[in-house]
């Protein structure tokens, strides 16, 4: 049985550290700091939670299961697990997650530095070079762990550890155009449910679907280290995700920090960092801040290619890889100038309604072995999550109409983000009930 020494594990752990951290991993962490001003680390903490937890244990639960996302997907019917990933895919590729990897890095590398009546010719062609970059680097899948393991990982975290350092070890400062230095007040939410506030904003930086996707990624890594054994693969995938989640916490924490010590208001996190970098280092401070974004986006902006590619051209033959991740860059590239605001903002009720559906999948699976031919189970325990999901991201979005006015006032832990929790359970135990035709069968396999 082949064993992994140290070096390799550390190298899969920080390629896939590396392939999560994107756009809103480098923008939220600072947002949500200054929001939470002291109480800055229990937000951390529920960030960490539906962020890096639901990522790994959504790799965990495929490589339980099979090898890709649909063989989870097939625990339902192979219908299913065909609309589960195309619709995953989608999500974390050039609908939402893709297109933001460009528009943030523009935003944050880019545009402080050029004139704003050329601002969507510099977008245009920034945004060009970034997802044609990000083709040439996935034309070659079996080199993404090298490239991003290697090279880019090292240079992003060189990058916020420098930021951080500068964070700690600067006096306070107070201009006119920012103050830092010290713990702010908390805001809002923040004040009294930060560690849920915190799993909310864990939502949008759009791991946890991710972990789904990107666990194939893992999985032909370890092989490529010649590891076959079912139990083995297991096993590392478990061993790696704990290393990149550690990763992604102690980053995380840095970032948040930065954020919490800064008093002046800023649009989003993006432009607090730039705004913090240029105040500690000068004009190299955005070269830092430019450095680490463009590598942070760039490394996921490659996982992601690269894992749509992969199953997309499984579900279409006739697609060769490379066109299909031609395809898929170019509708980035366009999505991507809408700008990163509208992205986040548009994004939110999707995600709201995407992130419950599939945390009940993958905790449903670690029971597979109980639940065994009861597919009602998983289906009852979705859709119910999904329902109450629905209503709370019209809640979010300012739609308000009588279900949610009910949803408010009888629906148990709805303040807290998790109003799906409840009704999940119940359409689980409706799924246990023996009359559902569709329990008398054995699961439909992809296989």
């Amino acid at each position: 049985m082949k064993k992994l020494n140290l070096k390799q594990l550390l190298s899969v752990s920080l390629t896939l550290f590396a392939i999560f951290f994107g756009a809103g991993n480098m923008i939220f962490p600072p947002a949500m700091g200054q929001q939470a001003g002291t109480n800055f680390v229990a937000a951390l903490a529920g960030f960490i939670l539906t962020d890096a937890g639901i990522a790994i244990l959504g790799m965990i639960a495929v490589v339980l299961v099979g090898s890709s996302m649909s063989d989870l997907g097939s625990l339902v019917s192979k219908q299913f697990a065909v609309f589960l990933s195309v619709g995953i895919y989608l999500l974390i590729g050039p609908l939402f997650a893709l297109p933001r990897t460009g528009s943030a890095s523009f935003e944050l590398a880019l545009l402080p530095y050029i004139p704003q009546d050329y601002t969507w010719a510099f977008s245009l062609l920034f945004t060009g070079c970034f997802f044609a970059l990000t083709y040439y680097l996935s034309s070659n899948p079996s080199k993404v762990v090298d490239v991003v393991g290697r090279y880019m990982t090292p240079i992003l975290l060189i990058s916020i550890l420098v930021i951080f350092l500068g964070c700690v070890f600067t006096d306070p400062i107070q201009t006119d155009t920012i103050q830092y230095g010290s713990l702010g007040a908390p805001q809002q939410d923040y004040g009294s449910i930060p560690f849920f506030k915190g799993m909310m904003e864990g939502y949008l930086a759009l791991d946890g679907p991710a972990g789904l996707a990107f666990a194939i990624i893992v999985i032909n890594a370890l092989k490529g280290y010649g590891v076959e054994n079912k139990k083995s693969i297991v096993t590392y995938t478990i061993l790696c995700g704990i290393g990149a989640a550690l990763f992604l916490s102690v980053v995380y924490f840095m970032l948040s920090y930065a954020g919490a010590i800064t008093a002046t208001s800023f649009s989003n996190g993006g432009a607090l960092l730039h705004a913090l970098t240029s105040s500690l280092f000068g004009p190299v401070g955005g070269l830092i801040l430019g450095l680490a974004v463009l590598m942070a986006c760039l490394t996921t902006s490659i996982g992601l290619t690269t894992s749509f590619s992969d199953y997309f051209t499984e579900l279409f033959p006739s697609i060769s890889y490379k066109k299909m991740a031609a395809a898929v860059c170019i509708f980035s590239f366009v999505i991507s100038n809408i700008g990163l605001s509208q992205l986040i903002r548009f994004s939110l009720p999707v995600l709201m309604m995407i992130y419950p559906v599939s945390v009940v999948l993958i905790l449903l699976s670690f029971f597979k072995k109980y639940i065994a031919h009861r597919r009602m189970v998983y289906v009852g325990g979705m859709v119910m999550a999904f329902l109450a999901s629905f209503v709370h991201a019209l809640d979010t979005a300012g739609v308000s109409f009588g279900l949610t006015q009910l949803a408010r006032q009888y629906l148990p832990f709805y303040a807290l983000g998790l109003g799906w929790l409840v009704p999940a359970l119940v359409g689980v135990c409706i799924g246990l009930l023996p009359f559902w035709p569709m329990n008398g069968k054995a699961v439909t396999s992809l296989r």
